[in-house]
């Protein structure tokens, strides 16, 4: 008797604005007491003169605001960021699964990697975590060079890396992203059958995506993927939700799902069905 193969999903998402509230430069600047960091993003921005999302790098290795900043500083500014509601339930689906399906889950984002691994800590593994990588003077232990960074088509490299290491098919690898910075990405994910999924209202993004998801609850994207990968009705998705303790309050369903997710009484957990 045959076993048909359990469908495996590589899930990979972004980090600022996408898994936070806020950009990792701006709480950066806080804790080393930079300013007008978003003017001189937006300028850099503007001359192309790095990949959208490598902004902060360069300001490290190039403003002399910036220079000087050490590992505990990346460090501070993870356990100062501001995370979107209700990461660990959407971590323990995607680790947990449904029945005949699996998902591995990474995230992949511009920011300063040691950023996201202080802000993710206990809820993602270090290992599943692709950030810009610096190399530090060992005496200061300040940033003297930038290693790799994840901006633009540096997402690429690291999407096809991770298919290839899961031997995950394409039109099974779902983005999800907030900016200008995702669009390479997604259009890659996009051309090859794959799922993408903003979580922002940036007009160019959302021309891109195949779906957006407008919610405080990082929880929220797995309603389209469920909706419209998975194939469940309405009523087995809010099940999920209350299994997790959350309640799907409204959900304006259309190309663009406006989720609003409420915490649920205290109550027995349950597995989903």
């Amino acid at each position: 008797m045959s076993t048909a193969r359990p469908r495996h999903f590589l899930l990979v998402s972004d980090f600022d604005q996408t898994l936070s509230f806020n950009d990792s430069g701006q709480v950066l600047s806080g804790v080393i007491g930079a300013t007008r960091f978003q003017e001189k993003a937006e300028g850099l921005a503007r001359t192309n003169l790095v990949q959208q999302g490598a902004e902060l790098a360069y300001l490290i290795r190039h403003d002399p605001e910036f220079r000087g900043v050490r590992r505990e500083h990346l460090e501070e500014a993870g356990r100062r960021v501001r995370l979107r509601h209700d990461i660990p339930a959407l971590v323990e689906f995607l680790a947990r699964g449904l029945p005949g399906i699996s998902f591995s889950y990474f995230v992949v984002s511009a920011a300063p990697k040691e950023v996201i691994q202080s802000a993710l800590a206990g809820l993602v593994p270090p290992t599943n975590i692709f950030g810009t990588e610096f190399d530090y003077e060992p005496g200061s232990g300040e940033v003297r060079s930038i290693l790799r960074t994840s901006a633009g088509y540096g997402k690429v490299s690291v999407v096809e890396e991770l298919e290839a290491r899961l031997d995950n098919e394409p039109e099974r690898t779902i983005y999800v992203g907030d900016g200008s910075s995702d669009v390479h990405v997604m259009l890659h994910v996009n051309n090859r059958g794959g799922f993408t999924i903003a979580v922002s209202e940036n007009r160019l993004l959302a021309r891109i995506a195949r779906t957006t998801v407008l919610s405080d609850s990082a929880f929220s994207i797995v309603v389209p993927i469920l909706d419209q990968l998975v194939g469940w009705t309405s009523g087995q998705i809010r099940q999920l939700f209350e299994a997790h303790g959350l309640t799907l309050h409204g959900w304006e369903k259309a190309r663009t799902d406006r989720v609003t997710v409420h915490q649920s009484l205290p109550g027995p957990a349950s597995g989903a069905a």
